[in-house]
């Protein structure tokens, strides 16, 4: 018998604005414990940091959250720590492993990785996988697929 429940379906949000993905985020951020990792999956430019923002904002971090693109993770400090990596340059899973990602997804903190998909090797069981997607109108659809939840 498995010790996990099925798994729970996918929830989907529609956001209007950037303020409406933050609100969304800092939502989510309130249900994230130590050691949780979210994985982000979007086209460029269709609100990632934005969402980052907003889970930082929900973790009471009160520093402005930059894409770390450049510089390939951020770590932010709150009532837990946010590890921001950004995953967009990288060519391979060992530019991942150079900067230290096995070690800081193993951390307490929460960690999110923008381009997620390009780290699929890496990422702990139990991600989660948050889809951004922009739709015709210019609203963005938020899927947010929650890991397996052990039974109690």
């Amino acid at each position: 018998m498995s010790s996990e429940s099925p798994p729970r379906e996918p929830e989907e949000f529609i956001s209007t604005s950037p303020d409406e993905t933050r609100r969304c985020a800092a939502q989510l951020a309130l249900e994230l414990k130590p050691g949780d990792c979210l994985s982000l999956i979007g086209e460029l430019g269709v609100g990632k940091t934005t969402f980052v923002q907003g889970l930082a904002q929900g973790l009471g971090i009160t520093e402005i959250v930059r894409s770390p693109t450049f510089v390939l993770m951020r770590e932010y400090r709150g009532k837990i720590s946010l590890y921001h990596f950004d995953a967009y340059r990288i060519k391979n899973l060992d530019e991942l492993r150079e900067i230290g990602f096995e070690d800081t997804v193993r951390a307490d903190g929460i960690t999110v990785i923008e381009w997620g998909e390009k780290a699929v090797g890496l990422l702990p069981q139990g991600c989660w996988r948050i889809y951004i997607e922009l739709l015709p109108d210019q609203t963005r659809r938020i899927r947010v697929e929650r890991p397996h939840a052990p039974r109690t």
